[in-house]
């Protein structure tokens, strides 16, 4: 089937896809730090100093090298290439289907993000999981297939669908206010801007103010999944949110906002981007 031919939807995911490799291949680092400080918090004694971003960084290139930087990005890969594709294709046909005539209000745009990320993420939450275990540096699972292997044989198909709850918590209400905040931010500037040769620019500057917003909102249920996705059999959300705050008081659910921050503002920002662009090439209406 020629792409020209295409349904629109299946146009949607392969550009999705597209701008999910991208976006995954350059932030990858951010997304392993990110879990390298939840995992010492995790196994840290209480009063013990916290480290910082950079001193991680560092500490991994130290005592491992520095393409372990992208360790886990097999798994990102599996998990964010279908992913996003999911995401956007479901978004675009969401909009199509409930939004032809109109553009969506503020609280629409935030269920429509919502919506699409809901179905993308419990599609890929398995991924998520053997993802978040070889970031940890808790696990020497040698590639994709035998982290799954391993995991059925020895804790159950159930695990891999581990912090359920907590990925939902997290990844539903970021889509939902990034899409949100997203869409309002374009809608405030002038018509001719966003269709110009400033558009790319536009829709990232507006993609970098929507991911800095959602980030900060949802970075407690990211500190919880991964605290239950790297030990299930000991946690569940309940659990878990105790024992960060009894352990580590309020600022214990912010471990890892930087780098996630960094990573979450700018891989959404540049999916947005590539996506937006290769549908406008492709003469479809995102």
């Amino acid at each position: 089937m020629e792409l020209a031919m295409a349904h629109p939807a299946l146009k949607a995911f392969m550009c999705g896809s597209l701008s999910g490799t991208c976006s995954t291949l350059l932030f990858q680092p951010l997304d392993l730090v990110k879990t390298r400080l939840q995992t010492m918090q995790k196994n840290a004694k209480p009063g013990a100093p916290n480290m910082g971003m950079v001193p991680v960084f560092l500490h991994v290139i130290r005592t491992e090298k520095f393409f372990s930087l992208w360790k886990g990005v097999s798994p990102s890969f599996v998990r964010c290439i279908p992913g996003v594709g999911i995401y956007f294709s479901t978004f675009y046909s969401l909009k199509q289907h409930f939004f032809l005539t109109q553009e969506p209000s503020a609280v629409e745009a935030a269920l429509l993000g919502a919506g699409a990320r809901t179905v993308a993420g419990v599609c890929m939450l398995p991924f998520t999981v053997i993802k978040t275990r070889f970031e940890s540096g808790c696990y020497n699972y040698v590639s994709v297939s035998g982290a799954l292997k391993n995991v059925c044989e020895t804790e159950g198909i159930r695990a891999l669908f581990s912090g359920l709850t907590a990925t939902l918590l997290r990844d539903a209400p970021f889509s939902g206010i990034y899409v949100m905040f997203y869409s309002q931010a374009k809608r405030t500037l002038p018509q001719d801007v966003n269709s110009s040769s400033y558009a790319p620019l536009v829709n990232f500057s507006c993609g970098m103010v929507a991911g800095v917003m959602a980030s900060l909102v949802t970075q407690p249920a990211d500190v919880v999944k991964t605290h239950i996705q790297i030990s299930p059999s000991q946690w569940s959300t309940r659990k878990s949110i105790r024992h960060i705050y009894q352990e580590h008081g309020i600022g214990g659910f912010f471990r890892g906002a930087v780098p996630r921050s960094l990573r979450r503002t700018l891989m959404a920002a540049m999916a947005w981007t590539v996506y937006e662009d290769l549908m406008a090439r492709m003469g479809l209406k995102s």
